[in-house]
């Protein structure tokens, strides 16, 4: 145990923003093991430690690999017919374990940046008829650090469309859901300032670590990120026209007074067919090295209901 504890005590992401807190962070600087020098750290002090009642990954999830230049085969529980390919994949190597750090999350410590890539489904193309998104998550070198898979039921995609509740489950190399995405069904009017946007991030699976709410307006798009007591942290806001042609689309991160900018989340102009006849979106995300890991994935969640509230339905 001592052994285990002296190999654990890297440094890791810290949970203080002070006001006007605005990092000035190159952009995907950093990609390599814990023990770094960029941004200073502290050590969190809400997480409790993983909890002694999660079992573990839900039997179902299996990972196969084959090949000089290695593909990898994840099946999921609701999907045991078929099972999702990813070819000539080179996934982040795997980090040590963190004190304080829910499992599964350690990739997030060491990076600042994240690119998520929807994988595009041939049937929903040639059909209309849609399916569950498969989304890729990078880090800036390319690797593969998670896997995200929806899991709805065909009546619910195909009636509710965008404004669907799902559940997003995100898997690492070794096919373990790490992390749970939940969103309810919601409004999607802007005209109603009630039974607005949220989406519930969890790590593990069944332990809320945050939130991300809607804040009403009539022009502009914004969130608030929360933590596990629903205590908000940080800012969303975006341009006053979400959908735009032949450019990125950037929403900013921002502290709660929003007169700091700490980040952002960027939709990325995909090109004009891949725009034009399928509903796949590529987003970057960037945040401060040193940001506490579950704000990190928090803000990933922001990122995927940014993406079924403004662009699922824009094909």
């Amino acid at each position: 145990m001592e052994k285990h504890s002296m190999q654990t005590e890297a440094p890791h992401a810290g949970t203080h923003l002070p006001a006007g807190y605005g990092p000035q962070y190159p952009p995907a600087a950093f990609q390599g093991p814990s023990a770094h020098t960029g941004h200073p750290v502290a050590l969190q002090t809400g997480y409790q430690g993983p909890q002694p009642a999660y079992p573990g990954p839900q039997l179902g999830y299996t990972v196969a690999t084959a090949g000089s230049g290695g593909y990898n085969a994840t099946q999921l529980p609701s999907q045991r017919s078929q099972a999702i390919i990813l070819v000539n994949t080179q996934w982040m190597p795997a980090p040590p374990p963190l004190q304080n750090c829910p499992p599964g999350l350690e990739y997030l410590s060491q990076i600042d940046q994240i690119l998520i890539h929807q994988q595009t489904e041939l049937l929903e193309v040639l059909t209309g008829f849609e399916t569950n998104n498969k989304f890729e998550i990078k880090n800036s070198l390319g690797q593969m650090v998670y896997l995200a898979v929806e899991d709805t039921d065909c009546c619910t995609r195909n009636c509710c469309e965008a404004a669907r509740p799902f559940t997003l489950r995100i898997l690492d190399n070794l096919g373990q859901e790490v992390m749970t995405l939940e969103r309810p069904l919601r409004c999607s009017s802007c005209c109603f300032p009630c039974c607005l946007q949220e989406i519930e991030i969890q790590a593990p699976p069944g332990v809320p670590i945050g939130y991300v709410t809607q804040n009403w307006h009539p022009c502009l798009p914004k969130l608030t990120l929360q933590n596990e007591k629903k205590e908000n942290v940080l800012k969303v806001v975006g341009p006053c026209v979400a959908c735009t042609c032949c450019t990125d689309i950037d929403f900013e991160i921002r502290s709660l007074d929003e007169q700091s900018r700490i980040g952002k989340i960027s939709k990325q102009w995909s090109g004009c067919v891949k725009e034009a006849f399928t509903d796949s979106d590529n987003f970057g995300i960037q945040f401060p090295l040193d940001l506490d890991v579950k704000m990190k994935a928090v803000t990933l969640g922001a990122c995927f209901l940014l993406d079924y509230m403004f662009f699922e339905g824009c094909e």
